[in-house]
């Protein structure tokens, strides 16, 4: 099985800086850890990145976990984001599995590059971005990455509604408790 460490060193290989880095790691996790909005699990074992990068599939919390360890394994600092979001273009499968297009606590990473912190969501790879037509968030380590606000036609597609702040390790105790109120005919 790969490590984090060891997957992050991979990605990183060619990388003169940190920026340059950062940037590779956050490829790496978008493009090749699959995301699935159904693999969510609240178990803190399987929110690790170690589980993320064994099972090469995450949603927004995991992937975001992985991409700041990545970081942190290159001595890169890194916090994680929280946000409620609206997803104008929810699949009426994903729609009716959540009963919503609300996505709470919907994950990102802040990475501290050349002094400033910059916002990156490795999340959509892009495989599923050119499946259903959105063009791929881009990330070049000096401007945030966070959302895709139009998809490749124009029409809406992710709204920011509340931003919870930044952590330096996952708010579990809160990310569960807002997902059982949100969701609470997932976690009965």
């Amino acid at each position: 099985a790969v490590s984090v460490s060891d997957f992050a060193r991979d990605a990183t290989a060619a990388s003169q800086t940190d920026t340059e880095a950062a940037v590779n790691l956050y490829y790496a996790v978008r493009d090749q850890i699959r995301y699935d909005p159904y693999s969510i699990a609240l178990d803190p074992d399987k929110m690790a990145a170690s589980a993320t990068v064994t099972t090469g599939v995450g949603y927004c919390v995991t992937k975001s976990i992985l991409l700041a360890a990545m970081a942190r394994a290159r001595n890169i600092p890194s916090r994680l984001g929280y946000a409620n979001v609206r997803n104008h273009l929810t699949t009426g499968r994903l729609k009716k599995y959540m009963k919503t297009d609300v996505f709470v606590f919907h994950g990102y990473t802040e990475l501290l590059l050349d002094g400033a912190w910059v916002k990156a969501t490795p999340i959509f790879n892009r495989s599923l971005c050119d499946r259903f037509g959105v063009t791929p968030l881009e990330f070049d380590g000096r401007h945030d990455s966070l959302f895709h606000e139009f998809d490749s036609r124009g029409n809406r597609h992710m709204e920011y509604l509340q931003d919870h702040g930044h952590f330096a390790d996952v708010p579990y105790e809160k990310l569960v408790s807002e997902f059982q109120k949100h969701y609470p005919h997932m976690y009965k």
